[in-house]
């Protein structure tokens, strides 16, 4: 009952997010809803702050965004990084069980009945919850989704704020697409994902280099659509996610690399399961033929004739 009532839970709070975090809605010119959920309480005010500092401050539009985005990404950067840490942790105690996870799940193949089936999946189960992790990676996507409706107001406030499109930012402007901040925005976003393969092992590495390709790809692709002000965001996002990976990857791992191996030195991982053995089929045996004894069929050839001398004619 408790399981069932903190996945409706947290499919309630996912499905809230997923909407939060859509696109804003477009009125038949091509600007924003102004009475939609997100542009009200998020790229609105975010708008106003992002005014106020170029006009009031008299830092212009470029700045603003610059400004906008640091302090936004500064806010929510200790929310990445703790999900960053608790994943870490998990994955570095997910080496020290996988044997028995290997083990579990090849019991889970040698299972034919329904019974062996569910008794497989309570075994992974108890794999990890005796050994205190969690089955879906830690504290899961919940932080991703948190950020998504900010990300998402960023997005829409660096582009449809009145006045940026009007304006440059060291003779770019920003409300064309510009070749320099896309190749820097392509770069930031390259050097992130350089960044995150540090300290992987290798068979995990061959997984991620995809994202190596694809990420930054998807970035300039969007960029050369998008005016500068929006590729001046992504540059600024895509350098605080490096120093963001900075700390997670070549400052915090080897730390909690080190810490797991002294934890499990003292406190091996439990032993959960241990390999099912496979019914072995019962042969039918068969009766062995019997065979004539070679001793006694001559023995009675020369009885029989013996017998046929000794009879009378």
């Amino acid at each position: 009952m408790k399981n069932r009532k903190n996945w409706l839970v947290g499919s309630g709070l996912f499905a809230v997010l997923m909407t939060l975090s859509g696109c804003v809605s477009m009125l038949d010119d091509g600007t924003p809803d102004p009475t939609g959920l997100i542009y009200r309480f998020m790229v609105e005010p975010l708008g106003r702050g992002l005014t106020f500092i170029a006009t009031d401050w008299n830092m212009g539009y470029g700045w603003a965004i610059i400004v906008i985005t640091i302090i936004v990404r500064l806010i929510i950067l200790p929310l990445g990084i703790n999900q960053s840490y608790k994943s870490m942790v998990q994955a570095e105690k997910m080496q020290y069980i996988k044997p028995q996870i290997d083990i579990a799940q090849a019991n889970a193949k040698k299972a034919v009945t329904r019974e062996e089936q569910m008794q497989a999946q309570l075994e992974m189960q108890n794999v990890y919850k005796e050994n205190g992790l969690s089955m879906f990676g830690g504290i899961g996507c919940l932080p991703l989704l948190l950020q998504m409706p900010v990300f998402t107001a960023l997005f829409y406030t660096a582009r449809y704020t009145p006045g940026i499109d009007q304006t440059s930012f060291y003779g770019i402007s920003l409300g064309e697409s510009s070749i320099i901040l896309v190749a820097i925005a392509g770069l930031a976003y390259a050097l992130q994902g350089y960044l995150s393969l540090i300290g992987v092992p290798e068979e995990q590495k061959k997984t991620m280099r995809s994202m190596l390709i694809v990420s930054p790809l998807m970035i300039v692709m969007m960029s050369f659509s998008s005016p500068a002000g929006v590729t001046l965001y992504w540059v600024v996002g895509g350098i605080i996610g490096c120093v963001q990976t900075f700390i997670t990857n070549v400052l915090m791992k080897p730390r909690i690399r080190r810490s797991i191996e002294e934890e499990m030195k003292k406190n091996p991982p439990k032993v959960v399961v241990t390999p099912r053995k496979e019914a072995t089929p019962v042969k039918e045996t068969k009766a062995p033929a019997k065979k004539l004894n070679a001793t006694n069929t001559n023995s009675g050839g020369r009885n029989a004739g013996k017998q046929q001398r000794k009879s009378p004619l």
